[in-house]
C-alpha cells in the first residue's frame, strides 16, 4: 500500500466512527421521539379464546390500567379458533407499530411449536415479547354429581366407563396437560375441544364431558361454588388459595408438573422504544395493589417481566415441551 493510500485510511478511520456515532444518536432521538409519540390513537389487544376464558380475563383486567397509564383506549378483541393459531397468526401479519397486540399463552407460543408439524408462524422470529402477565398453574376438575373424589376414582371411573371417558381442552397447552395425565395414568381419556376453558369447565358442570384441566382464572369461581369439584393441581406445591386440593404428586401421578402463562407480544420489527414504552406500562399495571388482589383471587401470579427475559423464558419452554411432545409421540399435522 502507497504513503499516500495509507494515510487516507487513517484519516477516514475517525470520520468513519464519528459518521456511525451520528448515525446512533439520530436512531436514538427517532425513538424517543416514537415513544414520546406512542400511543396516538386506540391499541388493539387480541385474545385467540372466546370470553370469559383465563386469558380473556386476564386482557380486561391489564388493559384497562394500560389504557388509563398510556391515556388511549386499549380496546379487547376475541379471534377464536384453532387453539388460538387464528388470532396468532392474524397478530403476526398486522403492521409492527404497536398498535395491535396479542395476548399470547403458553400453548400458542411455546407448546404449539413443539406439537404442529406444519405451524406457520415462529414465536420468536415473528414476534416481539413485550412481558409475561402472569404465570399459574392448571386444576383438574369433574362433576361434584359423580362418585369421582380423588384421581384415583377418576381413572378407575374412567377405566370401567370408556364411552363417557372424555375431556375438554381450548388449546393444545390443555390437551397436551392432558395427554401427559394419560401416560402416567393408563385413563382412556378422548379429547372434546372448544373455543375457551369457560367453555371447557361449563361443560364439565353440563355433563358434557367427564374432566378438564384448566387454566385457575375461569374455574376458581366454579370451585369456590361447589359447581366444580377440584381432584388435583400441577403446581410443585399446593395452592394457597386452594389449600385442600392435593398436588398431582401427592395425589399419586408424579411427573405432572406444569405450570403456564400468558403474555401480550407485539409483532417482530415493532420499534425498540415502542416496546419498551408497552413493556414498562404492563410492569406498572401489574405492581397496583388492586390488580395484584384480583388476580391473586384468580389463582394467577402477576409476573411482570423485561422483554429479553420473556425471551428466554418461552426458548426454554419451547426446548421443554419439545422434549415432552417428543417423548410422548405426541405430533398434529
Amino acid at each position: 500500500m502507497k504513503i499516500h493510500d495509507l494515510t487516507r485510511l487513517l484519516l477516514s478511520i475517525p470520520l468513519a466512527a464519528l459518521a456511525i456515532a451520528a448515525a446512533c444518536v439520530q436512531d436514538a432521538s427517532a425513538q424517543e421521539d416514537l415513544a414520546k409519540n406512542f400511543p396516538n390513537k386506540p391499541i388493539r389487544l387480541i385474545v385467540g379464546f372466546a370470553a370469559g376464558g383465563g386469558n380473556d380475563i386476564l386482557a380486561r383486567l391489564v388493559g384497562q390500567k394500560m389504557s388509563e397509564g398510556l391515556g388511549q383506549p386499549v380496546i379487547i378483541e376475541n379471534k377464536p379458533g384453532a387453539g388460538a393459531i387464528i388470532a396468532t397468526e392474524y397478530v403476526a401479519k398486522t403492521p409492527p407499530d404497536g398498535y395491535t397486540l396479542l395476548i399470547g399463552a403458553s400453548g400458542a407460543m411455546a407448546i404449539n411449536p413443539a406439537v404442529y408439524a406444519n405451524l406457520r408462524y415462529a414465536t420468536l422470529r415473528d414476534f416481539v415479547p413485550v412481558s409475561m402477565l402472569a404465570s399459574f398453574p392448571l386444576i383438574l376438575v369433574v362433576n361434584p354429581a359423580l362418585p369421582i373424589r380423588s384421581v384415583q376414582d377418576l381413572v378407575t371411573y374412567a377405566k370401567a366407563n370408556p364411552a363417557k371417558a372424555n375431556y375438554g381442552g381450548s388449546s393444545t397447552a390443555f390437551q397436551l396437560a392432558t395427554e401427559l395425565f394419560k401416560i402416567k395414568t393408563g385413563a382412556p381419556l378422548e379429547h372434546i375441544a372448544y373455543k375457551s376453558s369457560n367453555e371447557s369447565v361449563a361443560a364439565v358442570i353440563s355433563g358434557e364431558v367427564l374432566m378438564t384441566i384448566a387454566d385457575t382464572p375461569p374455574v376458581s369461581g366454579q370451585l369456590k361454588g361447589g359447581q366444580v369439584r377440584g381432584l388435583a393441581v400441577t403446581s410443585a406445591k399446593r395452592m394457597s388459595e386452594f389449600p385442600d386440593l392435593p398436588t398431582m404428586a401427592e395425589a399419586g401421578v408424579p411427573d405432572v408438573e406444569i405450570g403456564l402463562w400468558s403474555g401480550i407480544f407485539a409483532p417482530a420489527g415493532t420499534p425498540s422504544a415502542i416496546v419498551r414504552k408497552l413493556q414498562d406500562e404492563i410492569i406498572r399495571s401489574l405492581g397496583l395493589p388492586d390488580i395484584r388482589q384480583r388476580m391473586q383471587a384468580l389463582g394467577v401470579d402477576p409476573v411482570g417481566n423485561s422483554s429479553a427475559e420473556f425471551a428466554r423464558v418461552i426458548a426454554a419452554d419451547i426446548d421443554r415441551w419439545t422434549a415432552v411432545a417428543k417423548a410422548g409421540n405426541i405430533k398434529i399435522e
